[in-house]
C-alpha cells in the first residue's frame, strides 16, 4: 500500500503554496494524501513565525502527536517545515522529545522527500537549513487544492528589514524568479482550469526579472494579462514604498488585474513608522492613497496594522485610528505587537506598552474597522456585482461563495457547477465580512467576454483633495471584538 502524508499549514499565502509544492513532491515520490493524522505515515507541520506564540503552538502540536502515539501506538514520521523551522533549527529536535524526525528550512523544500526517506529508514533526526539560491521549481509538480485560483511565487525573501519583521531572517534575502519560469507556471495553471492567478512575494511589487531587461512588476502584470485563459490577477503583498506610477497605470489599463490593492501601513503615526523602519511617513502614505483614489476610484484598499509597538503613545494610537477613519479600508488584518526573535525591535526596543493597554487599543481599532466595513458593504445593497465563484459556502451546503474584483466575499444560492464561473449577483443584504445576493442571469464562462468589474461597487471613499475624507467617527473608548478582522 502507498504511504500516506498529511500537511498542516499555518500562515500566509506563500506558506499555503509551499504546502502545495511539498504535496506535489511527496506524491511524485509515491505518497498519497491522508484524510487525518490517524492514517498518515508522514505528518508535515508547515509553520509560520510572524504571529505571537508561533513557537508555543508548534510545541503544543508536537506534544499532541506524542500523546496520540502513546494512546494508539501509531508513530508517523514528523517533519517540521516553514519559518519556525528555519528560526529554531535543531532546538526543535531537543524540545520535541523525539517526536520531530526532520526539521526543514524554508529554502530546502525540494529536499523533503529525500530527508523523509532517511528518517523512514530509521536514520537519525535531520536538520536542513541550508540556503538555496536557485528559486526555480519543477513545472507542474505543485498539487493545487483550490480549483479556481493558483498561487504563483515571483519573489523569495526580503531585503526591507522592517524592525518588527522576522521574514528576512526566515526567508532569506530577496531572490527573483525568472520571468520565463513565472509565465510557464501561469500557462500550466490555466491549462489545469485555474482562472485566477495570485502572484506572491514578500515585496511583490519590487519584482525585476533577472532574465528580461526592463521587466519590472508592471511589465510582469502585462505579460500575465496576455496569457489566454487568465480571468483575474491578484498579488500580495506590495510595499507602499514601491507602489510606482507605472504599477498604477498598469492597473488602470489592464481590466483583468483586480481592483483591490493590499497596502500594509502598520501604523498611522510617523514616529512609530520611523521606529518600525518602514521608510515612509503618515503624510506620504496618505498622499499615495490620494493618488490611488484620484486615478483608480474603484479600487478597494486593505491593510495590515500593528498596535502596541514599542514606544507607541496614546497620541500615536490616535493617529492610527484617525488614519484608519480617513482612508476607509475595505478590510484590515490587525495584530497586537509581540517581539519576534532576531528582529531589530526585539534587540533594541523595550516592549513597553502594557498588555492590557495593547488589548484595549486593538479592541478600539477593530470596532472602528468593523463599522467602516459595514458601511462600505452596505453601499453595495441594490447593486449588481460580478463574482468569480470559487467554493461551496462553509456555512451552508446550498450556498456558494466567491469574490468580486474588489475582493468582497459574496454568498449566493446556486449549484456547485457554477464554481469557476463568473456570475452576476444582485446584492440584497450585507454584513461586516461578506454580502449576500441572488444571481441575475446565466453564469459566464471565463474567457467568454471582457469583464466589466469597474462598475462592481459604489464609489470608494475619497481622500481630501479628491472629494473629501470619509466621515468615520473614532474614539479610543470604543468597544468591540478582540478578533482580528
Amino acid at each position: 500500500m502507498a504511504r500516506k502524508y498529511l500537511i498542516e499549514t499555518a500562515g500566509c499565502q506563500m506558506n499555503v503554496h509551499d504546502s502545495e509544492r511539498m504535496a506535489g513532491l511527496l506524491e511524485q515520490a509515491g505518497y498519497e494524501a491522508a484524510e487525518d493524522v490517524g492514517e498518515a505515515d508522514l505528518v508535515v507541520i508547515n509553520t509560520c513565525s510572524v504571529r505571537e506564540r508561533a513557537e508555543e503552538k508548534l510545541y503544543t502540536r508536537l506534544g499532541e502527536l506524542r500523546q496520540l502515539g502513546a494512546e494508539t501506538g501509531h508513530r508517523p514520521v514528523v517533519a517540521v517545515a516553514g519559518c519556525v523551522a528555519q528560526q529554531e533549527g535543531a532546538a526543535i529536535l531537543k524540545r520535541s522529545g523525539g517526536v520531530a524526525d526532520v526539521v526543514l528550512g524554508t529554502q530546502a523544500i525540494r529536499r523533503l522527500p529525500m530527508l523523509v526517506e532517511g528518517a523512514s529508514e530509521g536514520g537519525s533526526a535531520t536538520v536542513d537549513l541550508d540556503p538555496h539560491e536557485d528559486v526555480t521549481f519543477p513545472l507542474g509538480v505543485a498539487r493545487r487544492r483550490d480549483p479556481v485560483k493558483a498561487y504563483v511565487t515571483i519573489i523569495e525573501g526580503c531585503n526591507e528589514y522592517c524592525s518588527f519583521c522576522v521574514v528576512p531572517y526566515t526567508r532569506g534575502h530577496e531572490r527573483m524568479r525568472p520571468r520565463a519560469d513565472i509565465l510557464r507556471e501561469v500557462r500550466d495553471a490555466v491549462a489545469h482550469g485555474h482562472r485566477e492567478i495570485q502572484l506572491l512575494g514578500q515585496i511583490v511589487n519590487h519584482y525585476v526579472a533577472p532574465d528580461a531587461l526592463g521587466c519590472d512588476f508592471a511589465a510582469l502584470l502585462e505579460a500575465v494579462h496576455e496569457v489566454e485563459g487568465v480571468e483575474r490577477i491578484r498579488f500580495a503583498s506590495p510595499h507602499p514604498r514601491h507602489v510606482s506610477s507605472r504599477l498604477l497605470e498598469a492597473m488602470r489599463r489592464l481590466p483583468r488585474v483586480c481592483r483591490h490593492l493590499h497596502l500594509p501601513v502598520q501604523s498611522g503615526s510617523t514616529a512609530v513608522l520611523g521606529r518600525m523602519r518602514r521608510r515612509y511617513t503618515r503624510e506620504s502614505y496618505l498622499a499615495l492613497v490620494r493618488e490611488i483614489r484620484d486615478g483608480l476610484p474603484e479600487v478597494a484598499l486593505s491593510t495590515d496594522m500593528i498596535v502596541g509597538f514599542p514606544g507607541e503613545t496614546v497620541g500615536d494610537f490616535e493617529d492610527t485610528l484617525s488614519l484608519t477613519a480617513l482612508v476607509g479600508f475595505q478590510s484590515m488584518f490587525s495584530f497586537i505587537y509581540s517581539a519576534r526573535p532576531q528582529t531589530l525591535a526585539a534587540q533594541r526596543l523595550p516592549d513597553d506598552v502594557p498588555e492590557d493597554e495593547k488589548t484595549r487599543r486593538i479592541v478600539a481599532l477593530q470596532a472602528l474597522q468593523r463599522r467602516i466595513q459595514l458601511d462600505l458593504n452596505a453601499r453595495l445593497i441594490g447593486t449588481d456585482v460580478e463574482v468569480l465563484v470559487d467554493a461551496v459556502s462553509r456555512r451552508r451546503e446550498t450556498e456558494l461563495s466567491g469574490r468580486t474584483s474588489q475582493n468582497v466575499v459574496v454568498n449566493l444560492p446556486g449549484p456547485a457547477a457554477w464554481i469557476g464561473q463568473l456570475v452576476r449577483v444582485h446584492v440584497t443584504r450585507t454584513g461586516a465580512h461578506s454580502v449576500w445576493g441572488e444571481a441575475t442571469g446565466t453564469p459566464r464562462e471565463p474567457g467568454s467576454g471582457s469583464t466589466d468589474h469597474l462598475t462592481d461597487r459604489a464609489p470608494a471613499p475619497t481622500v481630501q483633495g479628491g472629494g473629501g475624507w470619509p466621515a468615520y467617527h473614532h474614539s479610543g473608548a470604543d468597544k468591540g471584538s478582540s478578533h482580528a478582522d
